[in-house]
């Protein structure tokens, strides 16, 4: 199991047309709250970059924000993405009532000094793969911005590809976070995500 996992829940039916037509403009606040959220997250994996290199550790207090805001960032994504109809909670916690919810594991006990070091050098295979499942979301969420608009309806056959695309997306931003080392896998099967606590013990017995 890997340890970032993705779980977006499907409503075909009743789509919201008014929020989907205003919806860029209606998630401008939090795309201005998690711009500050950002800045901090940057300022941390900076230094938890310098940590892991000298100790090979992830504070747990860095990781844990970089949790959070790696959990708002991907809701946040989700609504802009119109995979929910349902408005982003503020903040970082796991929110398992929300729609879309993003399981973290706690950090590893100890981490690769070398794959911290050359994580944008190994990593560019991970984000060529990014910018492709962010075309694939951006031409799917288009058309579903006008089969909602005008049918009130998305489809199985728009959600899907959204949803596996946002799974890669949120797994890459954790890998670039430095909150995983393994490469995310490409497809999704489209698994339930789970709690921090169900996944720690298999995600903490990950090896470099």
């Amino acid at each position: 199991m890997y340890p970032i996992s993705f779980a977006a829940d499907h409503a075909e039916e009743g789509r919201n047309r008014l929020t989907t037509f205003f919806r860029y403009f209606i998630v401008i606040p939090w795309l201005l709250v998690n711009m500050l959220y950002g800045i901090g997250a940057g300022i941390a994996v900076t230094i938890a970059w310098f940590v892991m290199i000298f100790t090979g550790r992830y504070p747990e207090g860095l990781y844990n924000f970089n949790a959070g805001y790696l959990r708002q960032t991907e809701r946040i994504s989700s609504y802009y993405y119109l995979l929910t109809d349902e408005l982003p909670p503020f903040g970082g916690e796991e929110g398992t009532d929300y729609p879309v919810r993003i399981g973290v594991a706690p950090p590893l006990d100890k981490y690769s000094r070398a794959k911290a070091f050359f994580r944008y050098i190994i990593g560019i295979p991970v984000m060529i793969l990014a910018l492709v499942q962010s075309l694939i979301l951006t031409v799917v969420t288009l058309v579903a911005w006008f089969a909602i608009l005008f049918t009130g309806k998305h489809s199985d056959g728009l959600f899907n590809p959204a949803r596996s695309a946002m799974a890669y997306l949120t797994r890459a931003s954790a890998y670039f976070l430095l909150m995983t080392e393994d490469w995310p896998p490409f497809s999704d099967d489209g698994s339930e995500a789970v709690t921090a606590g169900e996944i720690s013990t298999e995600a903490a017995s990950r090896k470099a």
